[in-house]
């Protein structure tokens, strides 16, 4: 969301918080440059978003952020509900300590256990999303989208980032109940731009998707630009 081109460095986050939310964003979350400018500078364009802000395991209970974000969040849609929460990847040795002070951060797939389970059963979602920024895989133990898809139950869709990993199709991952879990993510900077469909049955309860990646074609003069 931050970072990466001068409107940043120039304004602050404002345009492109002013931006999402004329794009209908419904739900967004924190990343590492989040807070490349500390948390007041987080919060300074708060209000240029109308839409909420889903952080699930930053703790921010002790910071100005406190009661700003949402720990989950439940859409109505087409006669569906549906739960979304989100992790972020663990901020010490990523952002100088001066700008994430006093955020408590929680492991990502304990969080993500409770909060499913929470959102199928109290909540009565249809489906349940994880918004994720702790990255696709690695090479080590440190969690990652397919870890925490295979160590965790009831999510049907992980869409990453912070590893800027591009996939031709979403990738599935049996979780713990052995049903698969889609794991997607399409790069970074705006380069690709994915769609995945749900198509439910009511009647049986079965659902299946439909996954589309689309991206701009570079040879293209930029006036001309399609996706393709």
């Amino acid at each position: 969301m931050f970072q990466g081109t001068p409107y940043f460095n120039l304004f602050d986050g404002k345009v492109e918080l002013e931006l999402m939310s004329k794009m209908g964003y419904d739900a967004g979350t924190f990343g590492n440059h989040e807070f490349d400018n500390g948390l007041n500078g987080l919060l300074k364009h708060f209000d240029k978003a109308n839409f909420p802000f889903i952080t699930s395991n930053y703790d921010f209970s002790n910071t100005v952020l406190a009661g700003k974000t949402k720990e989950y969040l439940v859409l109505e849609k087409s006669g569906l509900r549906i739960g979304i929460f989100a992790v972020g990847i663990k901020l010490d040795g990523m952002v100088d300590p001066n700008n994430h002070k006093g955020v408590n951060y929680l492991e990502p797939i304990p969080v993500a256990n409770r909060l499913s389970k929470k959102l199928r059963i109290e909540e009565h979602c249809d489906i349940v999303i994880c918004l994720s920024h702790i990255g696709y895989h690695y090479q080590t133990d440190q969690v990652s989208d397919l870890v925490m898809a295979s160590q965790t139950r009831g999510i049907d869709l992980i869409i990453g980032g912070h590893t800027h990993t591009f996939l031709d199709k979403p990738t599935e991952v049996k979780n713990l109940d052995g049903e698969i879990t889609l794991v997607n993510q399409m790069g970074y900077g705006g380069v690709n731009l994915g769609r995945i469909d749900y198509y439910f049955d009511k009647k049986s309860g079965n659902k299946r998707y439909l996954a589309q990646h689309y991206t701009v074609d570079p040879s293209l003069p930029e006036d001309q630009k399609m996706w393709s």
